[in-house]
């Protein structure tokens, strides 16, 4: 465990009321509170006093929105699950975007009830000017008298509140449709285009930890682990390679899925959340996906094809998310299944570290009555491989 570091409480001068012009002095001062956060690493979230004090009047630090579905984690202690220094964009064409001094937290998802009861589920951004490194055994903030909100800083009497957090989630546009903010949504926002072919972005892969499994004790241990991390991106580069080279020539991409249906087939399971299901083989999917690899609109990807064969347990049937492109709630005409712990792992994404839920047609999936051996449910890691032996 690195040594404890605790940064001195930001000012409210440093963050609220931010003026036009004012964002690149404010991304200056922001680096001033750089923890530079490896992967499992233990962390409290600040209170809500001193995070406040380091929004702007729509409850944002640099462009990322604090949500209200993070407030429930003031004080808590938890554990770094990865570094964010990447992450997917979906709203344009397929891309990489370059974050800066954020993490993700272990388990740490959004609940969506700041936002019309999405059920998406994405994995949550953290700054570091939002956390502090602290010892794993060490007694919590929140068992402890928080800062009173009297001594919160302000100036001018400005500060970002409660109310502007809750206050930045929706709008409502000229047709008279709401529309939702979130992370998801500002993505573009709080992030920079990233080169196709930097280097850098494998390096900030080893260095952060996202590629070990954390279990190296010895510099021997540590040794390997960097090995074997660094074997992985060579695999991602090797393949993402080849598939430009692929797309150039109108050849297939790797690993092969190739729907060929005109019209998909829908089953319905009535799936209910606990219920233990087994992913049909690539064979069976296959043989319900369109030219597009696509179900009734719904894309079975490259990433999960590591989930066939495997038994896992429903999370939750998803009805209603909001689109990222455009901030509208959508409506699933058929609700699909999310299962727990089977996450993206970003092997054919350059191991984005985002770990978005699958979303799966309940005619890729079978019902498990029963499993031998199995007493109870499992505990599975965000985006771990959770299999029961069959």
């Amino acid at each position: 465990m690195r040594r404890a570091d605790t940064p001195k409480l930001f000012t409210a001068a440093s963050w609220c009321c931010e003026q036009p012009g004012e964002n690149e002095e404010n991304m200056s001062k922001s680096s001033k509170h750089v923890l530079n956060l490896k992967a499992g690493e233990y962390v409290e979230v600040r209170s809500e006093q001193e995070i406040l004090a380091t929004l702007d009047a729509q409850g944002r630090l640099e462009n990322l929105p604090f949500m209200p579905e993070m407030l429930q984690y003031c004080g808590k202690r938890l554990r770094v699950w990865k570094r964010a220094d990447k992450t997917c964009d979906n709203i344009k064409a397929w891309s990489l975007r370059r974050m800066q001094n954020a993490v993700h937290l272990e388990g740490v998802r959004c609940d969506g009830s700041g936002h019309g009861g999405c059920e998406a589920g994405c994995l949550i951004f953290w700054k570091e000017a939002w956390l502090k490194r602290v010892d794993a055994n060490l007694i919590p903030t929140a068992s402890l008298q928080l800062t009173s909100a009297a001594s919160a800083p302000t100036v001018n009497g400005c500060r970002c509140t409660i109310s502007d957090v809750f206050r930045a989630c929706r709008t409502v546009n000229c047709d008279g449709d709401e529309i939702y903010s979130c992370q998801a949504t500002e993505l573009r926002n709080f992030t920079s285009d990233m080169g196709r072919w930097d280097i850098r972005e494998f390096i900030r892969d080893l260095r952060s930890g996202n590629l070990t499994t954390g279990l190296a004790v010895t510099k021997a241990d540590r040794m390997l682990e960097t090995v074997l991390g660094a074997l992985q991106l060579l695999r991602a580069l090797i393949t993402e390679v080849f598939n430009k080279v692929q797309r150039t020539r109108h050849g297939g991409m790797y690993p092969p899925i190739d729907g060929q249906l005109q019209k998909t087939p829908i089953e319905v399971l009535n799936l209910q959340p606990g219920e233990l299901v087994r992913v049909r083989s690539r064979e069976e999917i296959v043989a319900t996906l369109d030219s597009g690899n696509k179900n009734r609109g719904l894309l079975f990807e490259a990433e999960m094809l590591r989930w066939c064969g495997g038994i896992y347990r429903v999370l939750r049937r998803v009805y209603r998310i909001v689109d990222e492109k455009t901030g509208k709630m959508l409506e699933m005409k058929h609700p699909c299944i999310v299962l727990e712990g089977v996450a993206c792992v970003g092997d054919y994404h350059r191991y984005c570290p985002k770990a978005i839920y699958h979303y799966w047609r309940e005619s890729w999936l079978e019902r498990v009555e029963t499993v031998p051996g199995l007493t109870q449910q499992p505990k599975c890691e965000e985006a771990d491989r959770c299999l029961i032996k069959s």
